[in-house]
């Protein structure tokens, strides 16, 4: 009874309006420069690699490095390799083109919610994850779930985007609930999209792989030795996604990429492991890299490019990256799962 006089009563005039009653989804992936020249790449740069989580070496070693050798020499390479995959038609990376695309297609999913907003965000570079979270609230959003697009957790992926997520929480005099969506690995809806399109993608080919590599961004080996689960995670992935496919061993590995300074990473290294199947005589080869979502400087250039090159150099002959799940429909019924799941009690 109290409450509902307490609702009947009228509204001082000089309360301030507060929108309420609607529920956010905040797709958070990893970020991307606003153009592959110098300047922006080192705005990125310098963010992505001034976060403690993705660099965990002391300040007084990183700081000199970084701001006197790395943020110098380092944007002009990376530009270039950005420039090569870059969306000339949308003037704007494949992360941040494919990202939009899957949160357009997941808002038409939930249209018939209409207390669902859904948007999304990058956890370096634009548009801010702040930024979104003040969207939300803006339209009325007073519980937001916040999905990082990394199906394996990892303290330097999943982890830094509730960092930046509950920094931003804590300026906030009213804050929203807030939800975070954990890794999903081992689902069973993942894993059967990553086999359907890979099947898809091999039946598109000229040519059958002889060997098929799952190849998942590496962290420091350092990084699992206190604990974090990343390593785990990645190899249940491969292995369930080998056992989907209906795989050999010997015909699919599971491999690590993207290693960056003189540190031991996880191994077996993509790259190591490209060139010594090529010197073993294997003469067709296929990638696909499960653990990201959406196609990316690290698959479309690193994996696309760069590994061809190792391969064919050091005698293969017929390679193929074989694309994320991207905005595909196995990849939005991956995305609406997760969601779905996690929304549950709210709606």
């Amino acid at each position: 009874m109290t409450s509902h006089l307490a609702s009947a009563l009228p509204v001082p005039s000089d309360h301030p309006v507060a929108a309420s009653g609607k529920i956010g989804v905040l797709l958070v992936n990893l970020g991307t420069p606003d153009a592959p020249t110098y300047w922006p790449m080192r705005r990125y740069l310098k963010e992505f690699l001034s976060d403690r989580r993705v660099i965990e070496v002391s300040r007084l070693l990183w700081w000199p490095l970084l701001n006197g050798i790395i943020l110098t020499t380092r944007p002009g390479k990376s530009g270039a390799k950005y420039a090569s995959i870059w969306d000339k038609a949308e003037n704007a990376s494949p992360l941040l083109v494919i990202t939009r695309r899957q949160t357009e297609k997941l808002a038409q999913t939930f249209a018939a919610e209409p207390r669902l907003v859904v948007d999304f965000a990058m956890r370096y570079g634009k548009p801010s994850i702040a930024s979104r979270i003040d969207a939300l609230r803006a339209k009325g959003c007073d519980r937001i779930l916040i999905v990082p697009l990394y199906p394996q957790y990892a303290a330097a992926t999943t982890a830094t985007v509730c960092d930046k997520a509950f920094e931003h929480l804590m300026t906030l005099r009213w804050q929203p609930a807030v939800r975070i969506a954990p890794q999903w690995h081992d689902d069973p809806v993942y894993i059967e999209a990553l086999a359907s399109s890979v099947r898809q993608s091999l039946a598109r080919l000229d040519f059958e792989p002889e060997v098929l590599l799952a190849s998942f961004h590496g962290v420091p080996k350092n990084y699992l030795i206190q604990g974090d689960p990343y390593y785990c995670f990645a190899m249940k992935t491969g292995r369930l996604l080998r056992e989907a496919l209906g795989f050999s061993e010997d015909r699919f590995k599971i491999t690590f990429q993207s290693r960056f300074g003189k540190e031991e990473w996880l191994k077996p290294y993509t790259d190591e492991t490209v060139e010594g199947l090529a010197k073993s005589g294997v003469k067709r080869l296929a990638i696909v890299a499960p653990g990201f979502v959406a196609d990316c400087l690290e698959t479309l250039e690193e994996l696309g490019e760069e590994n061809k090159e190792i391969f064919q150099h050091n005698g293969g002959e017929h390679f193929a990256y074989l694309p994320c799940l991207n905005d595909s429909p196995e990849g939005q019924r991956v995305l609406e799962h997760v969601v779905t799941r996690e929304l549950q009690g709210w709606i």
